[in-house]
């Protein structure tokens, strides 16, 4: 399954095909991960395109498990604006004890957050504000 989602995410699309039909196949082939196609997308992930890596994040809040958040976790490492805004807007999905605490954990996500709080355009100040509603309730 893991060879499936690469290919899908390598496959050059317009951004509304992407959003329109992409996504959704890979929410589709992310759901029939085994444990095995996530460890080789976690050992695959940081090496990809940056365009892969926006795609992917886009989509990681289909079963909100332990694997997609960990994944999550390791996009955020990556100084990309863009990248970063995504997985904050997808780890708003990720509202459970559990994953809340995996996510304060990791204080420099919050540094990050109100930094770019400070010149953030309008939609993403909102996202990057109910990112921050939702985990410190």
């Amino acid at each position: 399954m893991y060879k499936e989602l690469d290919n899908l995410l390598c496959a050059d699309t317009t951004v509304d095909s992407w959003y329109d039909d992409g996504c959704v196949i890979a929410s589709e082939i992310l759901s029939d991960f085994d444990p095995r196609d996530w460890d080789e997308l976690s050992n695959q992930v940081l090496s990809k395109p940056i365009d892969w890596q926006r795609k992917l994040a886009y989509c990681l809040d289909n079963e909100c498990n332990v694997y997609e958040l960990n994944i999550l976790l390791l996009l955020l490492a990556i100084n990309d604006e863009e990248l970063f805004e995504i997985c904050i807007d997808t780890l708003r999905s990720y509202t459970d004890q559990d994953s809340k605490k995996m996510i304060l954990d990791n204080q420099e996500i919050f540094k990050r957050v109100n930094d770019l709080l400070l010149t953030a355009s309008l939609p993403v100040k909102k996202i990057l504000q109910d990112f921050l509603a939702k985990i410190h309730l």
